[in-house]
Order: C-alpha cells, then sequence, then structure tokens
C-alpha cells in the first residue's frame, strides 16, 4: 500500500509501550521512566513489539493511536531490505525489564525447534544491557559444571538445582548475550534493556516453589526445557571488547552484531557545539532509538520536532529522511 503523502513514509515517530505485571516487578519503570502504566507491578514495557501478546502503538505523528503492527503491515517497506524483514513482519521486540525479584530460571528454544514444536513461532536469542543495580545483583547464566539430563531433571523436582547453576555479579553497563538454549535467569536488584527476537516463547524450569496471584503454584515447562537446554558447563561470558568511535556530537560503540539484531550504544552530547549529530537509515534496515539516558530533540528534515525522555522508544523507518538529534543522551540503537 503506497501512501499519498509519500514523505511521511520515512519520517521516524515515538511508541507506546505495553505493560506486563509479573509477579516478580517492581515500580521503577513507573518511578524512574515516567511510563505512567496503571499496574502494580510493573515488571515489563514492551517498548517496541508488534506481538499479538504485547503490541506498541505510535505516539506521534501521523498515525498517532494505531499499532505498530497494523502501520508496518500497510507499509511494509519501512522495514527495509534485510532478510531478516523479508516476511514483512518485525524481527525484533525490545523490552524495559524491573526484576525486583528473582525472575524464573528458564531458557528459550531455538528457531529451528520453535517451527516444528510451537506452530512455527520464532525461537528466542536475546541481549542484556544492564541499566542500574540495586546490592550484590546478579545473574543466572548457565551451569557452572557439565550436568546430564537425568541429574538435571531430579534436581529440578526435588529443589537442589541451584547447586548446578552459574550465578555472576552485574554492574551498571554490562552486555551479556543470551543464545537460544542457554538456561538463565536475572537476579533481584536488575533493570535491564533487552533486545530479542519477536517471540514470547520461555520454558520456565524452576521458580523457587512461588505461588501467582492465585495461590498456585506456576507452571513449568521441565520436558521442553531440557529438550532444548545447554547441558555443558561453560566459563563465565566475558564483557565484549569496545571501542568508542567518535563523530561530531556523537559517539558510538558496538555492543552485539548476531543474525538477529545488531545493537550499538550512542552517547549524543551537542548542548556545547553548533552541530548536531545526524545520521539516517538506509534501505536495508529500520532502526529504533531507545533513550536510557538524559533527553534530546530529534529534529526530521521537513517534519515535525521529536523531543525525547529517559525511557522513550523511537522507531527510523528504513530510508528515512535525515534526522538530527540534539542534546545530552544516551541511546540504544537496534537495527537489523
Amino acid at each position: 500500500m503506497t501512501n499519498k503523502n509519500s514523505h511521511l513514509k520515512t519520517e521516524p515517530f515515538l511508541l507506546k509501550p505495553a505493560g506486563k505485571d509479573y509477579l516478580w516487578g517492581g515500580n521503577r519503570l513507573n518511578d524512574d521512566f515516567a511510563k505512567g502504566i496503571d499496574m502494580q507491578p510493573l515488571a515489563e514495557t514492551w517498548e517496541c513489539s508488534t506481538h499479538p501478546d504485547g503490541p506498541s502503538m505510535i505516539a506521534s505523528g501521523p498515525f498517532c493511536g494505531k499499532s505498530l503492527a497494523d502501520v508496518l503491515h500497510e507499509h511494509p517497506d519501512y522495514l527495509g531490505s534485510h532478510p531478516q524483514t523479508k516476511n514483512g513482519e518485525l524481527p525484533v521486540l525490545i523490552k524495559f525489564i524491573d526484576a525486583k525479584r528473582d525472575l524464573s530460571v528458564q531458557v528459550h528454544p531455538s528457531d529451528a525447534y520453535a517451527k516444528e514444536h510451537e506452530n512455527g513461532q520464532l525461537g528466542k536469542t536475546e541481549m542484556w544491557y544492564v541499566l542500574d543495580t540495586v546490592g550484590d545483583t546478579n545473574l543466572i547464566y548457565g551451569f557452572n559444571r557439565p550436568v546430564d539430563k537425568t541429574t538435571l531433571r531430579k534436581s529440578l523436582l526435588d529443589g537442589t538445582v541451584e547447586h548446578y547453576l552459574q550465578r555472576i555479579k552485574i554492574h551498571k553497563d554490562d552486555v551479556f548475550y543470551i543464545e537460544a538454549g542457554t538456561v538463565h535467569a536475572i537476579g533481584a536488584g536488575a533493570l535491564i534493556a533487552e533486545i530479542q527476537e519477536s517471540s514470547n516463547l520461555t520454558y520456565r524450569m524452576y521458580d523457587y516453589g512461588r505461588l501467582d496471584k492465585n495461590g498456585k503454584p506456576r507452571q513449568l515447562h521441565i520436558d521442553r526445557a531440557l529438550d532444548v537446554a545447554r547441558l555443558d558447563g561453560g566459563e563465565a561470558p566475558r564483557q565484549p571488547m569496545r571501542v568508542l568511535k567518535y563523530t561530531p556530537g556523537c559517539a558510538s560503540e558496538l555492543l552485539c552484531r548476531c543474525k538477529y539484531f545488531v545493537v550499538e550504544r550512542l552517547l549524543i552530547n551537542t548542548e556545547r557545539i553548533r552541530q548536531m549529530a545526524s545520521f539516517s537509515t538506509a534501505e536495508n534496515s529500520f532502526q529504533v532509538l531507545l533513550c536510557i539516558d538524559g533527553c534530546g530533540v530529534a529534529f526530521p528534515e521537513g517534519a515535525e520536532a521529536l523531543p525525547f525522555f529517559r525511557g522513550d522508544c523511537l522507531f527510523v523507518p528504513a530510508n528515512s529522511v535525515s534526522i538530527r538529534l540534539h542534546g545530552r543522551a544516551q541511546l540504544l540503537k537496534v537495527s537489523c
């Protein structure tokens, strides 16, 4: 479908997230990011999502009030020509996560397993960027020694699995790549930005015996988790080498590059220079700008300015107009 005003097709727009009230969540997404979502707790906000379990809405411009999924269906060229977008679907899902309590120990399937066993859905590989921690915060990443399925199943059923799990202390600005099949859990006190495949498939292995809001144990998926979990005892993940590249008003660093997404961190600081940071998207991919600190203004060529603040998310269609950024802010830039 072609928009009569073709220039509208290349302008960025703000997104409004869907919220999730999982029992382990806290209040920081409302308190620190001013989400204004009436949920208690507010565990996650799905900032850029076309997934039916939590679709984002458009919050600015000519498409304001429509779902991102509907707009991308009407304008598939917004996604670009990258192979990851060839089916016309947004391939990523971007979240904020506030873990006031430990998340369950879980694992996600690969694309191949999900396609065969989950009605053709995508699997889930993800990346975490640690925004903040409270106290001695850690995460679970795989096992501290090799374990076989029989031993693991027994430990999950008798509650001794924590003896085998690898716990890693985390710090602000840490980056973790969680490939499908990696057993993992976010620990209490972590505030996380997550970039993942557009999937909501989670196999919960262990949940510390917690009860849901109805007083019942939360569902476990032990059989399928054992089907997909990597059981080797890997070394603790190392932080990637990060090299800052400078242009006027902006420094950038690559955080993660995989077959599903590319994530960079942008540090915008144009308060004391006349030249603004500028960029545009190519024909091959959209970009998503997630503001993780500070604030600023995006000036798209020929369109209204878009002020953005900590916690805001902007979608930039492929083949965009030139965009200048002004302010002092940190952004995660996601593309394919």
